[in-house]
């Protein structure tokens, strides 16, 4: 009896061919910029933002840790979105330092979709955790006397986990429905790494459904949390005026501005991105609000947060001595 190979099979050899550009090994990132000159350049000023982002973050983590004077719920959160902010920029810089630092462009399938995944997981966390971030303060600023008593370990730990797990449900739902998507043999990303309106866009099908879910989704984790700053927001401004003391105002209004600060940094590209994911916006402004709110935002929270804040800057001068003192002995 005559045997047909697989290599003769006209219909196997036509399945591998779709799975092949259904699923390519690797993407072709376009990067920032087309101009090649400013690789280098982008290079060294990427990697000094990096530098100072993980120095700043891993510095705000290690006085909340190990400072007796910063246990309070408002510095539990902090060290989240500090945690957070290390991963979140450490997910895309350092493939991008990669690729500004040589001829290949390139990022294998496996990696992009790592990527696509980790970085809208960090991403909603983000989003959910300024939100609960602001409810903090509202309890700090509105309800002092019962502050440690309503935020107590447990529900800190209780919101923390729900941000988390929050962003995890959503990457998983619309990074697996993105991923699905035929690619037809369509490797070229215009983007500098792998993120899901860009892998939408790269699609050889009608993408309405997955770019309607993706706006709804980003809608709802956007203006859910944000809908909770403004209102805290508006509560802590009456109870600012009201404090007697014109230190106790200034006090307030340091910590309270600096979380404003940092949500506008964040939120304010995510609105313009997300919301609107079919890509009607230019792609160059699209990549520098990327680039503002997955590589500045991280590296500017530190210094956001610390500068204008007495505990925290105390804290590190306490930590730095005994780290000096230690060193000498």
């Amino acid at each position: 009896m005559a045997m047909i190979s697989d290599e003769a099979d006209p219909s196997h050899q036509n399945s591998v061919k779709h799975m092949n550009e259904s699923f390519p090994e690797d993407f072709i990132l376009m990067g920032l910029t087309k101009y090649p000159w400013l690789d280098l350049p982008l290079f060294f000023v990427l990697m000094t933002s990096y530098l100072f982002t993980l120095l700043g973050n891993i510095a705000i983590i290690l006085v909340s840790q190990f400072d007796s004077q910063l246990k309070s719920p408002m510095y539990y959160f902090l060290t989240n979105l500090s945690f957070l902010d290390l991963c979140f920029t450490t997910t895309t810089v350092p493939q991008m330092l990669f690729n500004l630092g040589g001829p290949n462009k390139n990022i294998t399938y496996t990696g992009c979709i790592a990527q696509a995944y980790v970085f809208h997981w960090l991403g909603c966390t983000e989003c959910v955790l300024l939100g609960i971030m602001a409810l903090d303060r509202y309890v700090a600023v509105c309800k002092p006397l019962r502050y440690s008593v309503i935020m107590d370990h447990k529900l800190c730990l209780r919101l923390s986990s729900t941000a988390w797990l929050t962003g995890l449900a959503n990457s998983l739902l619309q990074s697996t429905l993105t991923v699905q998507l035929p690619l037809c043999g369509n490797q070229v990303l215009d983007h500098f790494f792998c993120e899901l309106p860009g892998l939408i866009k790269m699609a050889c099908v009608d993408t309405t459904v997955n770019e309607l879910i993706l706006s709804v989704v980003a809608t709802l984790l956007i203006m859910g949390p944000l809908s909770m700053i403004l209102v805290s927001y508006s509560y802590i401004a009456k109870a600012v005026f009201r404090i007697p003391s014109a230190a106790g105002r200034l006090k307030a209004f340091n910590t309270c501005s600096s979380h404003l600060l940092v949500v506008s940094l964040f939120y304010g590209p995510g609105i313009y991105i997300y919301m609107q994911p079919s890509g009607d916006g230019p792609q160059d402004l699209i990549k520098v609000l990327t680039l503002f709110y997955c590589v500045i935002t991280p590296m500017a929270n530190p210094f956001i947060y610390t500068l204008r804040n007495k505990e925290v800057i105390g804290a590190l001068k306490r930590l730095l001595k005994k780290f000096i003192s230690s060193g000498s002995v």
